[in-house]
């Protein structure tokens, strides 16, 4: 018997993800994927999916939904209460939907993206490895296109059954605050900025502007970055915070005229002619999904032991979510 919900309202950016698509960057076609991926896969074990199933990544307001079949759902990641025929649910925990319910959400207090897990998950077509969707390629998802009220989402067969504890204790929740200090390597052009450039990017608090999105996230409200006096080689621009076309690793940070800072998230161009000063370690890019605009961050400098230390501690953080949900530790 096949299964699937409606959408009746999409909110705002309402999308499918999963983990992504891996090996094609190079070919301009960025990752995608969840934005927070802890809490992706946090609340597909708690509906007992694959850790990697595909979801809908619901952006500062949630959809409206009607299951034509009965599931179990999950909210993770951003604090957005879920609300089934009228009565509010609890957010990360298990939740019995039964055919013909409608799921709405209440408004999104804390974070900016939460994770709707359904049990057997969003059975769409993959498209290079992945079902999530990329909006600038118009690729995965359903149909390649955006969701919209009346789009019916199908749903794959129920795996295992949610786990005995399926409730997440705070202590495995994404941790999500209104100010987020986020460790950087100091990046491939660093040398382009002056001393007092430097000096004021990483000591000045910067606020998440409303240009903030799957593609990159802006911010704004620190002093200008000045930059070191050159002659512009053939092929950059003249603006000091030009450069010869160069590929851009996901999390890489450029401040176009050394104005606002702008962080390359999971749907990023994969080059182009602004100096990368830095890049989000792996660990932290989880925190910048979670920036509601007027979320402030300050940037913080660290090496690599540090940046591996860090990402060493979120593979443990990891493995200590499967283990809570009876699952084998991965490698």
């Amino acid at each position: 018997m096949s299964r699937s919900l409606t959408i009746l309202k999409p909110g705002l950016a309402t999308s499918i993800q999963d983990q992504g698509r891996q090996g094609y960057y190079h070919l301009g076609i960025p990752p995608s994927g969840a934005m927070d991926q802890y809490s992706f896969r946090a609340a597909n074990l708690l509906v007992g999916n694959d850790e990697t199933a595909a979801v809908l990544e619901c952006t500062l307001m949630g959809p409206v939904l009607r299951f034509d079949s009965d599931a179990v759902i999950a909210v993770t990641g951003a604090e957005m209460v879920p609300i089934i025929d009228g009565e509010k649910q609890a957010t990360h925990t298990a939740l019995k939907v039964a055919a013909g319910s409608t799921v709405s959400f209440g408004v999104m207090t804390l974070g900016a993206r939460a994770y709707i897990a359904i049990n057997g998950g969003i059975d769409v077509p993959e498209v290079l490895g992945s079902r999530s969707f990329y909006s600038l390629g118009a690729i995965g998802g359903l149909n390649g296109k955006k969701l919209d009220a009346g789009d019916v989402l199908p749903l794959g067969a129920p795996g295992e059954r949610p786990h005995a504890t399926a409730a997440l204790p705070p202590a495995l929740r994404q941790a999500i605050a209104k100010h987020t200090d986020i460790r950087v390597m100091p990046g491939l052009y660093d040398h382009r900025l002056s001393d007092e450039g430097r000096t004021g990017f990483y000591a000045d608090s910067w606020k998440v502007a409303s240009e903030a999105d799957r593609i990159g996230y802006r911010y704004k409200g620190g002093r200008p970055l000045t930059f070191q006096p050159r002659t512009p080689p053939f092929g950059a621009g003249s603006d000091p915070s030009n450069i010869v076309d160069a590929p851009y690793p996901i999390g890489s940070i450029q401040v176009p005229s050394g104005v606002e800072p702008i962080i390359l998230h999971r749907d990023a161009v994969s080059c182009g002619g602004y100096a990368m000063i830095a890049t989000v370690i792996s660990a932290d890019m989880d925190l910048i999904g979670q920036m509601q605009p007027n979320y402030s961050a300050r940037f913080v400098a660290v090496d690599m032991d540090t940046a591996l230390s860090a990402r060493r501690a979120q593979k443990q953080r990891l493995a200590d979510l499967r283990t809570h949900f009876g699952r084998t530790p991965q490698p």
